[in-house]
């Protein structure tokens, strides 16, 4: 996050844009195709369009530590032995439409990890609320024992 300016989609390139702040450059992602699998007949036998992702964040210079941190605690269970987060599009029959979509996923997968939650303030109940509530309570419990009332009569 050392560059204040935005990033554009125009420098889409030779970056994957994940936010204002984030792009990875391409040099840093490793694209790997191989048969996918599922029907598709002497097609899918034969061409390798089944796309697979990886990028190494603990070795990136994209991010800082900050967001690293961040990236790291929060896809820990998407990581391999050797720290890379993996990626896979195996839907088109397009090999360059599926590296399209891993692109796409592994931005989205980057942007929610890179989501600062907010911190929950903890709040009290106003009198009036506590008010409202103890009065409805009574309400209940008079209705109630109005109603044995009834019965044993």
């Amino acid at each position: 996050m050392s560059d204040p300016t935005p990033l554009t989609q125009a420098s889409e390139g030779d970056r994957l844009v994940v936010n204002a702040h984030v792009a990875i450059p391409r040099s840093e992602l490793s694209y790997r195709a191989t048969r996918a699998g599922g029907p598709g007949g002497q097609h899918v036998n034969t061409s390798s369009t089944r796309i697979e992702l990886l990028w190494n964040p603990a070795t990136s210079a994209a991010v800082d530590d900050a967001a690293r941190a961040l990236i790291l605690e929060r896809l820990a269970a998407r990581l391999d032995a050797e720290g890379n987060v993996r990626v896979v599009a195996s839907e088109s029959r397009s090999q360059r439409q599926n590296r399209d979509r891993a692109d796409a996923r592994l931005a989205e997968l980057l942007r929610g990890a890179l989501v600062v939650k907010k911190k929950r303030r903890p709040t009290r109940p106003s009198r009036a609320a506590k008010e409202a509530r103890l009065q409805e309570k009574r309400r209940q419990s008079t209705k109630k024992r109005d109603r044995r009332r009834g019965i044993e009569e």
